[in-house]
């Protein structure tokens, strides 16, 4: 008996999250019905299956990470041929027997912040200053939920990078609280669009403080990666590949709603409709 870890992707567009539910279309619940089909996982209940991250409800993901025991490692492609194309397995490598896949040491998340034709630029020298209060170690029961139990977490760095429309915002950490990297992104975006102070920003981290920060869409955050010391993943490139063609194909179809919806504003912007 091994242990191997898988590393996951998936499009969240069209899943009620990762973690399994009843009734309900979710990564794991694909992810799981595919090892078992494909019999790397043969006793559910002796695998010591494990996850990194159940990431939420529209949240993508190119690094999640799973593991668990098999009688030998499984051919990602046997596996991925029981899958959806909008779930892949990139990567595998065998872990050891104690291998604990939720202690990562880091998390990298990315969000996408698209800004609207004609809105005025966002101050992303402010949005940097409060992104660098966010980093090093807090209490985030204000991004999180009041009754978290332990809202302490280390931020190792959040980073902007903006070019056009598109603004990226990079968070690396240990691990997240519930909604904790949707509701940061909130307060940078306030900031730039000068909302919010950088005085402001401090106060959000005074357990004392009850600030309501509503969390940013899921649709746009994705988790980039998930890393655990000593392991390396073995990468499939024809895995990568068809994962790159089944997101072309989602990226052309939104391409294609954009047009259409962009030449009815044309359309009633020049002429009336009787």
């Amino acid at each position: 008996m091994i242990r191997v870890a898988l590393k996951v992707a998936y499009l969240g567009t069209a899943f009620y999250g990762f973690q399994r539910q009843p009734n309900l279309r979710t990564v794991e619940g694909e992810l799981i019905r595919a090892l078992e089909k494909s019999g790397a996982i043969t006793n559910m209940g002796q695998s010591n299956y494990s996850i990194a991250g159940r990431t939420d409800r529209g949240v993508h993901a190119l690094g999640n990470v799973v593991s668990f025991c098999t009688d030998k490692e499984p051919i990602i492609n046997q596996v991925n041929d029981f899958l959806p194309m909008d779930i892949r397995i990139l990567g595998s490598c065998q872990v050891p027997q104690g291998f604990k896949t939720r202690y990562a040491y880091k998390r990298h998340y990315r969000y996408v912040l698209c800004r609207k034709t004609g809105e005025n630029e966002w101050d992303l020298d402010k949005m940097q200053q409060a992104a660098h209060l966010m980093e090093g170690t807090h209490n985030f029961i204000n991004f999180s939920r009041r009754n978290e139990r332990n809202p302490m977490r280390k931020v190792d760095s959040v980073r902007i990078a903006a070019e056009n429309q598109v603004c990226l915002v990079d968070v690396e950490g240990e691990s997240f609280l519930w909604n904790m990297v949707r509701k940061m992104v909130t307060i940078l975006l306030s900031v730039g669009k000068h909302e919010m102070g950088i005085e402001e920003v401090e106060k959000c981290f005074d357990p004392d403080y009850n600030a309501c920060i509503m969390p940013m869409p899921p649709e746009s955050l994705i988790l980039m990666d998930v890393f655990h010391r000593g392991v390396k993943f073995n990468e499939d490139r024809y895995a990568r590949k068809r994962f790159i063609q089944t997101i072309g194909e989602e990226c052309f179809d939104h391409q294609r709603m954009v047009a259409s919806t962009m030449e009815m504003i044309n359309a009633l912007n020049h002429r009336s409709i009787v």
